[in-house]
């Protein structure tokens, strides 16, 4: 296998975006990131069809629309932390540095994803090796997908426990809560085609087996715990 860090063809993550990828990065690329947006679908799609409920003042059905909008948050935030892992594991391993656009604090909605991007930034000054503040905004995306993922579902349960106290303002952060998880979903795509432009074709299937490895997390059929969600990452982690 070789072991030697890739030269990138091109100069920017911009370049990266618009390149073609050989043939089978590009199967893999398309397979993942299908995986992602489908889910986000029903994420969004769920979470919507609950807000337009609530507001139409049907709490019932919204309680249990909101639960399962949770639900499909946690299986996006699995799998998007299974693929940024799986990307800083090779990063760190092979020393795979692809081209790197620092995170925008403004591209982030809540107080919490633009804290992390900010403080990501700053720390991205004070590294000196690209390959360092690669592997800090990998961090950064999978800390902000954690807590957000987590945040967004303790909320719904909340909502779906029907504690009607602040229950505005609970509706409100998961429409943020929302909106950051496709910023984070949207940096990973990009994320992950940069890499896979420099990512050696004899890694590939390694780096396909991990990713699904991470995914295959067993879930609930009901609105997860976040405790368990953290304990089922941790688990994935551990058994890669």
């Amino acid at each position: 296998m070789n072991t030697r860090a890739p030269v990138r063809r091109y100069d920017s993550v911009q370049q990266d975006w618009r390149a073609i990828l050989p043939y089978a990065k590009g199967s893999l690329f398309a397979d993942h990131t299908e995986k992602l947006e489908n889910t986000y679908r029903m994420f969004s799609v769920s979470l919507n069809e609950a807000i337009d409920l609530e507001q139409h003042g049907d709490l019932e059905k919204a309680s249990q629309g909101i639960e399962i909008a949770g639900e499909f948050c946690a299986r996006l935030a699995l799998g998007i932390s299974a693929v940024l892992h799986a990307v800083r594991q090779h990063a760190r391993h092979f020393g795979i540095v692809p081209n790197l656009a620092l995170l925008e604090a403004a591209n982030f909605h809540s107080e919490r994803g633009q804290r992390a991007a900010r403080h990501s930034n700053l720390l991205s000054h004070v590294l000196l090796s690209e390959r360092s503040q690669f592997l800090n905004k990998l961090n950064t995306l999978e800390e902000i997908v954690d807590e957000l993922g987590d945040a967004f579902i303790e909320a719904t349960e909340q909502l779906g426990h029907r504690i009607l106290a602040h229950s505005s303002r609970l509706w409100k952060f998961l429409d943020l809560y929302h909106f950051d998880l496709n910023t984070c979903l949207r940096e990973t795509c990009v994320l992950l085609k940069s890499f896979l432009l420099v990512l050696p074709e004899d890694q590939l299937d390694r780096f396909d087996f991990t990713v699904c490895g991470l995914a295959r997390a067993r879930r609930k059929s009901t609105a997860a715990d976040p405790a368990l969600i953290r304990a089922r990452r941790m688990a994935a982690v551990a058994g890669e």
